[in-house]
């Protein structure tokens, strides 16, 4: 039982479930909690936690964290300091369906990045896969008309959320330079603390526009979700399933996200599925199964 929870798909699974929860999360608080509030509170949950689980490996692994520091830091802005507060900015400007469309662009610009950087290449049955995947995540996000796709218009919105793509894309790739021999904790903690460098001088600077939390309740839980899980879990799982499956195929998993927002907006949000949420989601089960679990199949 522990051997498959331990599956990397799982953890794959489970991490866009909760990323998923955030963005939900963010929309339903986006009146009360500002985005560079959000993604600095986020963090610094996610450091507390991970701090004890990393403290014990500081004194012996430190020299091969210290060797490494310029991967630690890059990794640390792309991946705490970058994708999130990018995107958290975007989606104060821009459609839910504009920056979810865009945001299903990953898998496509790290598979494209890859290829660029790196020479990888999938077979043609896995680019099927993508493609399956896409159209999958378009008619999700189309509401199953075409036409909708004539009515959208970038706008300031859309170019945040783009650089947000490209970022975690970057850090999808990047993370087969993380220093070997680190414990994951120690090497969470490092970037989360290279990341919360970045955000602690944003978040002072939107404190100075104005821009503050309303405490409630409600506000307090939201913050508390997005350290715990999509910050503290979510990484954990999905560094774990990136270096076992690989930057490719980890990266598709994120058209996921599109099936579990539109069953927790149905929960949360009181949003009903329609029909062609059904048919995105079979989509997209598709392209995962031809560029995971079929592959795998013909190597056996």
């Amino acid at each position: 039982m522990l051997d498959r929870l331990r599956h990397p798909y799982l953890l794959l699974a489970l991490t866009t479930l909760f990323w998923s929860g955030n963005m939900v999360l963010g929309r339903a608080l986006r009146g009360q909690v500002p985005p560079l509030s959000l993604a600095f509170w986020r963090w610094a949950i996610a450091f507390l936690l991970v701090l004890p689980l990393a403290l014990p490996h500081l004194r012996q692994q430190w020299p091969l964290l210290r060797r490494a520091w310029p991967a630690v830091v890059i990794l640390g802005l792309l991946g705490v300091g970058g994708y999130n507060t990018l995107a958290y900015i975007g989606l104060n400007y821009t459609p839910a369906t504009n920056a979810v469309l865009i945001n299903s662009f990953i898998p496509i610009a790290t598979i494209t990045l890859s290829w660029a950087l790196l020479n990888k290449h999938l077979q043609p049955f896995e680019w099927l896969g993508v493609l399956v995947s896409f159209v999958g995540v378009s008619s999700i996000v189309c509401r199953g008309e075409l036409q909708t796709l004539a009515t959208l218009s970038p706008n300031v919105g859309d170019l945040w959320m783009l650089g947000a793509v490209f970022t975690w894309a970057f850090y999808t790739i990047g993370l087969q330079w993380r220093p070997a021999g680190v414990d994951p904790m120690l090497l969470l903690a490092a970037l989360t603390g290279v990341g919360l460098c970045v955000l602690a001088p944003a978040y002072a600077w939107e404190i100075a526009q104005g821009q503050t939390i309303v405490v409630s309740a409600g506000s307090l839980a939201g913050i508390a979700y997005t350290g715990i899980f999509p910050g503290f879990l979510g990484y954990v799982f999905y560094n774990r399933a990136v270096g076992e499956v690989g930057a490719n195929r980890a990266s598709l998993f994120l058209h996921l996200m599109p099936v579990f927002g539109t069953i927790l907006s149905a929960i949360f949000l009181g949003e009903r599925p329609q029909a062609y949420h059904a048919i995105g989601i079979g989509l997209i089960f598709s392209g995962i199964y031809l560029t995971t679990i079929l592959p795998e199949t013909k190597r056996r």
